[in-house]
């Protein structure tokens, strides 16, 4: 009988995955720290950036627009922490001064589309039938052209500068955010907390103000943290174009762009300034998808 009820242990794979596997408690304790790591890096990476944007002169008492041709390409050092680009300004000073304009661009820019994705996923989720129809072709216009180029179409129309990338930006970012809310708004109107409400004869603004938008705008938090990297990666992108703000504005794209012409020369007029960009996607990107994650429990 022992013999049978050990050769099920082994051959039977549901009774093998009843049976606890042996855990040391020192693995435990690595795993939950490796798991809770990326996240507190990113975090703090954000809140550096966040500083520097405050109160940049507290993490670089330079000015970033001081010119110095005898410190003309001067290389990482003790002198220049990140070097000095072609005119000897301090590298390390611009991209702490280049954080205001980089996240206030990213932040401003995902405002946009999260306030314009909120108007039309209400309209299409809550407006009726033909109202979602023509909201969702709409969309479908929108979904066909890239981002990245509906954008440059934007500024062609519009003329370049900072306020038309953040515009053209959160134009861009908004027909996502707007399909995640209808598909939000579509799910509350159908739940019986809603039912419930129009059994008791309540008005639908008062159902969609009370019932359903603050429940829609829960996961908002996470589409704001992952939109805002993306929105610095694509105001970075249109300046390095030359259509955001213009040179000599210690603005991470502008910078990248100023030093692809001495790349062979200086790579660290690009590689730290692309460093920052990375950093501040890479750590808005994780921060979501632990929001997420800790949402879906």
């Amino acid at each position: 009988m022992s013999s049978r009820n050990s050769r099920r242990s082994t051959a039977d794979p549901q009774f093998a995955r009843q049976v606890p596997s042996p855990s040391r408690p020192g693995a435990t304790r690595v795993k939950r720290l490796a798991g809770r790591l990326p996240p507190v890096v990113a975090a703090v990476v954000l809140l550096f950036f966040v500083l520097a944007a405050i109160a940049p002169n507290l993490l670089a008492p330079i000015d970033p627009l001081a010119i110095n041709p005898a410190d003309a390409f001067a290389t990482p050092g003790p002198g220049h922490l990140l070097g000095t680009d072609e005119s000897g300004r301090d590298i390390y000073a611009r991209i702490i001064y280049g954080a205001r304009p980089s996240l206030l661009i990213g932040a401003a820019a995902t405002a946009i589309g999260l306030g314009l994705a909120l108007v039309l996923g209400t309209l299409a989720g809550f407006g009726g039938r033909w109202m979602d129809f023509g909201v969702g072709r709409i969309l479908e216009v929108l979904f066909a052209l890239p981002g990245l180029l509906l954008a440059l179409v934007f500024i062609a129309l519009a003329g370049p500068g900072v306020s038309t990338t953040v515009i053209a930006v959160g134009l861009t970012s908004a027909p996502g955010y707007a399909r995640l809310i209808r598909a939000q708004i579509i799910a509350l109107r159908t739940s019986p907390m809603v039912e419930a409400a129009t059994v008791l004869g309540r008005r639908r603004s008062r159902i969609l103000a009370v019932h359903i938008l603050p429940n829609a705008l829960a996961p908002l938090a996470v589409l704001a943290t992952l939109g805002l990297g993306q929105a610095i990666l694509w105001a970075a992108s249109l300046s390095f174009l030359g259509l955001g703000a213009p040179p000599p504005a210690p603005e991470w794209g502008t910078m990248l762009s100023s030093g692809r012409t001495y790349l062979a020369l200086a790579w660290w007029m690009t590689f730290f300034p692309g460093l920052a960009i990375v950093l501040v996607a890479a750590a808005s990107t994780l921060l979501s998808r632990s929001l997420k994650s800790g949402g879906t429990r």
